[in-house]
């Protein structure tokens, strides 16, 4: 190795160099290029080198001691700090070969480990080395005279002697990636055939070169690795347990086996809690998925979802104990062996003529799910370590999650039991609206949720509807959603109008925020949810609504018309912003409305508005046709969900009733003690027209009496006696007062003080509630019914 500068002198050289012309480093250093190779030889590359960048060629070059050394040479034209340099290389080698050199490339021929053939123009082959001898299980004197196709016979044979004929034809080279089994072995090998004219020196083709290189490692690795690579990203798409089980297969098959099966433990599919340590005795398990790629299955008539026994010896409970892969050739000794313990399946697997099977256990976070089984039939090649780490990989990613399915199966459950438990758990008696519900949790990976409705009677015959949803999925929203539940009850208990009930239920909303933070709770402080609570009135036929954050309901009234209530929204609990305001609205008997949360409007598929309008075209129904209120939840539900959706829903839709007008009767009574006698006179005389029994009549003339007296003395006028009777009788007596009575307890000499104690005993309810005017004091005598 020689370098020069821009000016011809020589800046480096060598050991090589001295070896090759015998002069050492400090005497050619130094010297021009002229004077070291020959001023002929100098001059010959300096023009080249004007022209292009590199110089090629053989010279006789001067040794130190005066005799001509033939020596090939290649100059290069390097840019360089110092200008333009020479890169001059010598080998001593140039020029023919000698006897000895053929002898070393004869022998580098026939050793090399490629198999390398040569062909003639009509493809015959002329030579071969031993390492394609040896592929072909052919001498080289009985290959001479064939074409490819004749030497190896395979499927892949025509396109390599096309792709000859290719190069033969064109003089261009060709790659041809094929698949071939060596004569006397079963597995089939990965080809990489590279074929190259053979031109002579007039560039004339006189036959082709080819060279074939065996990928078949290479060739699994990568497979291996793209399995790996699939298994990773088509795995655990969701958080089902069947459906990751089927991945399993699905990616496996017939790729890696020709049957692939999944059994899974019961306590899987249960929801119990694993067992400690490995299986004893037989093990009992259920198959979640399988796949062969043909018709048959070695299993029977087994299908997913049915349980299936493994006895002890057998290979998969013997994995599992283990806790190991294991991997097994099927020979006639092995199936005698497995026929001891477990006769019918060692028949079935010899009439299904599988060859390897393996059985790997599948165990995440130190649980023992269960085991995948694999098996070739089709495949000639039995299972190799290599295969049973690879399956014991994919295994373990599949193990995972399944694992992380059974966990969030378990939560959901868990989560969705305790909402159902919060839920009302049947509709109360009441005779205002006719009422059918359904309630559908998340299908998704969000999980149950936090929606919920409650159907609460209130005094008059009225009826309290509520519908509310929290926000966020799991156990926290749904604990949360029965906290909120409960509040709604015991604030409607105390008839308070809509808008004040959102108003206390903000506070209460507020209130546990605070203390979740305090408690640093999951929840971080903020809890956010949405209510909407609606009131309706039989008697009168109106309906109070009052939202908070939440979709107003949908109304059909009798005619046909069909449209969302126009009500003023509230700000969402929690925000202690805005005030609430109530809206009231007439619905003429026989009205729908429909409440529901957002869940069941709002999906991926569609807006909210397009949710709206299917609900309402849902609800429109025919005026000749009367439908189910059951049967419109169903069609709703169909029309606008999906198998699995993301979020909660509920809908709640009620037919009003309108009560008779002799159902009802009003008595104004005048302020004075001596009222009371033709008050109860009154209504002795309407319970007798309404036909009820003697205790009923007994019970409510009594009551009337008490609750009358009481307006007297300690109320303001006006004052007025209202009886309702809707399943038995509802006492009123309202007065302009807004001093709330109280239960007291009298002692032994006192005079009064016993009205509202009597009344508490002899009803099923009593209570108060405010009106704009004044407040009303109720009593409902329904429990005597019986």
């Amino acid at each position: 190795m020689v370098t020069t500068d821009s000016g011809g002198t020589v800046t480096e050289w060598d050991e090589r160099a001295r070896t090759l012309l015998g002069h050492p480093r400090a005497e050619a250093v130094g010297r021009s290029a002229g004077e070291v190779f020959g001023e002929q030889v100098s001059h010959e590359v300096g023009e080249a080198l004007q022209e292009r960048t590199l110089w090629i060629g053989t010279a006789p070059v001067r040794h130190r001691d005066g005799h001509l050394v033939s020596t090939w040479l290649m100059a290069k034209r390097q840019e360089g700090d110092h200008g333009t340099e020479w890169l001059l290389s010598a080998s001593p080698k140039a020029g023919p070969l000698a006897e000895e050199d053929r002898t070393l490339a004869e022998w580098g021929f026939n050793r090399s480990p490629h198999h390398i053939g040569l062909f003639d123009t009509d493809m015959r082959a002329m030579r071969v080395n031993v390492a394609f001898e040896r592929a072909a299980a052919l001498p080289e004197d009985q290959i001479r005279g064939l074409l490819p196709s004749d030497i190896v016979v395979s499927e892949a044979s025509p396109q390599v002697d096309q792709a000859m004929r290719e190069v033969i034809e064109t003089g261009e080279e060709r790659q041809v990636d094929t698949y071939a089994r060596v004569p006397g072995e079963s597995a089939e090998h990965a080809w990489s055939i590279a074929l190259a004219p053979l031109t002579n020196p007039e560039g004339v083709v006189c036959g082709a070169l080819l060279t074939a290189s065996d990928r078949t490692k290479h060739y699994w690795a990568r497979r291996r690795l793209q399995l790996v690579n699939e298994a990773g990203s088509r795995i655990g798409s969701t958080l089902d347990i069947t459906r990751t089980a089927q991945e399993l297969v699905d990616v496996t098959m017939p790729s890696f086996a020709d049957y692939v099966a999944v059994d899974l433990l019961s306590f899987i599919h249960q929801g119990d809690e694993p067992p400690s340590g490995p299986p004893a005795g037989p093990v009992r398990m259920r198959r979640t998925a399988m796949g062969s790629v043909s018709s048959e299955f070695p299993d029977g008539t087994l299908h997913p979802g049915d349980p299936t026994d493994y006895p002890m010896a057998s290979p998969v409970a013997e994995a599992l104990a283990r806790g190991r892969p294991a991997m097994y050739e099927i020979t006639e000794s092995a199936l005698t062996h497995w026929a001891v313990h477990d006769p019918e399946r060692a028949t079935r697997i010899r009439l299904y003529g599988a060859h390897s099977v393996m059985a790997v256990p599948m165990r995440a976070r130190g649980v023992t799910l269960g085991v995948a089984l694999f098996a070739r039939k089709e495949s000639p090649t039995p299972f190799q370590s290599d295969d049973m780490l690879l399956a014991e990989e994919i295994t373990a990613r599949a193990a995972v999650c399944i694992d992380n399915a059974r966990r969030y199966e378990r939560e959901r459950q868990t989560a969705v039991t305790l909402q159902r438990s919060l839920l009302p758990q049947s509709l109360p008696e009441q005779a205002a609206l006719e009422i059918a519900s359904r309630y559908l949790p998340a299908g998704g990976q969000a999980g149950v949720g936090g929606d919920w409705f409650d159907i609460i009677p209130l005094s008059g015959a009225r009826v309290g509807l509520v519908v509310g949803d929290v926000v966020g999925h799991g156990i926290q929203a749904a604990a949360t959603m029965g906290r909120l539940r409960g509040a709604v009850r015991t604030l409607a208990d105390i008839d308070l109008p809509p808008d004040e009930l959102l108003t206390h239920l903000d506070d209460v909303v507020i209130r546990l925020g605070a203390e979740d933070f305090a408690a640093e709770a999951e929840t971080t402080g903020d809890i956010g949810a949405t209510c909407l609570y609606a009131v309706y009135d039989p008697v009168v036929g109106r309906c109070s609504i009052a939202s908070a954050g939440h979709p107003l309901p949908a109304v059909v009234r009798p005619d046909g018309t069909a449209h969302t209530l126009d009500a003023p929204i509230g700000p969402p609990l929690g925000l202690g912003a805005l005030p609430f305001e109530t809206a009231e609205f007439d619905l003429p008997e026989g009205s729908l409305l429909a409440l529901y949360t957002d869940g069941l409007i709002e999906a991926r598929s569609h807006d909210v508005d397009a949710g709206r309008a299917t609900l309402l075209h849902v609800l429109d129904c025919p005026e000749d046709s009367t439908p189910s209120l059951d049967d419109l939840c169903d069609d709703a539900f169909a029309a606008l969900l999906p198998d699995r959706p993301d979020d909660d829903s509920v809908l709640l839709i009620a037919r009003t009733r309108r009560l008779d007008e002799a159902q009802v009767a009003t008595w104004e009574v005048p302020s004075d003690p001596a009222a009371v006698a033709q008050a109860r006179t009154d209504a002795v005389r309407r319970l007798a027209d309404w036909e009820l029994d003697d205790d009923i009549r007994f019970t409510a003339e009594l009551v009337v009496s008490e609750l009358v007296t009481n307006a007297i003395r300690y109320g303001l006028p006006p004052i007025q006696l209202r009886l309702i009777h809707e399943r038995a009788v509802i006492c009123e007596v309202s007065d302009a007062s807004y001093t709330s009575p109280r239960l007291r307890r009298a002692r032994v000499f006192d005079e009064g003080g016993r009205g509202l104690l009597l009344v508490a005993q002899l009803t099923q309810r009593w209570g108060t509630r405010y009106t704009p005017t004044g407040k009303t004091i109720w009593a409902d005598i329904s429990a005597l019914t019986g």
